[in-house]
């Protein structure tokens, strides 16, 4: 079973619905196993909490 992690922005329940649509899809053709078997995490994450370099997400 596939486990596919997305760290990202927050989103809209239709955002999210289309990225793991899309990303199952895709994984179940490239893999070879079917989209039952696939498992996408989403996790929301607040520009604050994330460094790029030396500099805040948010600050960028």
């Amino acid at each position: 079973m596939p486990v596919i992690t997305v760290d990202g922005p927050k989103m809209t329940k239709e955002q999210k619905s289309k990225l793991v649509k899309a990303y199952t899809e895709t994984a179940s053709e490239i893999m070879g196993i079917p989209v039952s078997a696939m498992v996408i995490i989403i996790r929301e994450v607040e520009g604050e909490n994330v460094g790029v370099g030396n500099i805040l997400l948010c600050d960028r």
